[in-house]
């Protein structure tokens, strides 16, 4: 196995709105997502508070992070690759990102690099709002101030399908029905997640589907860089 690959550590988020009931929401904060709905719905019929229920988990400023999903490569002397999994989760979003910090502190690389598909976009931005809104530091790896462009260690499997191309997004899913990998989206999708954790109580359930995209986004990955290995075995490490 490449140097490069062992040094890289996959990641996914969940995330859902801050809270079930749009009344619980400060006067100011209510003002602030009123502006932020008005440029959303544009001319649907929706209201302020049915919009916050179904959009504002994707927003840092309006969601909190429910789970995280990681996981990294190990290989066999056989050639056969393993690939080992994690999910963090929490409803005390502080408390898990927390864990993760400690986490990032235990590998303590100079050369980790994070990679998510999408996640110059949504993952790696989002956390780092939320640490600060947490009170909790920015770790190396996610502290991009004063970083040239080559300096920072992310990658992202959307922009490496992009080529440079500046098209619309990319799914995850539909890249993995390219590649032949097996979906993640067998059991949940995106847009249940919100659901799934204030009516269906399910954190765990969200915790599984999200390790089942960091899967994914890994396959994708060796897909792209097409990298070879005689078998790639899935192991789910201690659960939270």
């Amino acid at each position: 196995m490449s140097k490069g690959l062992q040094n890289i550590l996959f990641l996914d988020i969940e995330t859902v709105a801050t809270t079930n009931n749009y009344e619980e929401l400060s006067e100011r904060l209510k003002t602030q997502w009123a502006r932020k709905a008005a440029f959303i719905k544009r001319d649907t019929e929706v209201t302020d508070e049915e919009l916050f229920s179904q959009r504002a988990g994707i927003y840092a400023e309006f969601g909190k992070v429910v789970t995280l999903g990681l996981g990294y490569f190990t290989s066999e002397e056989d050639g056969t690759l393993t690939f080992r999994t994690k999910a963090l989760y929490n409803d005390d979003e502080k408390e898990m990102l927390l864990r993760f910090n400690e986490l990032l502190e235990k590998i303590n690389k100079d050369d980790l690099i994070l990679c998510a598909h999408n996640g110059r976009e949504f993952d790696f931005p989002y956390l780092s709002r939320r640490m600060l809104v947490n009170g909790i530091p920015l770790p190396p790896a996610l502290d991009l101030a004063g970083k040239k462009p080559w300096e920072v260690n992310h990658l992202d499997t959307m922009d490496l399908w992009k080529f440079g191309d500046y098209k619309h997004y990319t799914s995850l899913e539909l890249l993995a029905t390219l590649f032949d990998i097996d979906s993640s989206k067998t059991g949940m999708d995106g847009s249940m997640v919100n659901a799934a954790y204030y009516e269906g109580n399910n954190l765990k359930k969200i915790a599984d589907y999200c390790v089942e995209d960091v899967i994914v986004t890994a396959q994708v990955y060796l897909k792209l860089k097409s990298i070879a290995f005689k078998e790639l075995k899935i192991v789910y490490t201690d659960p939270n």
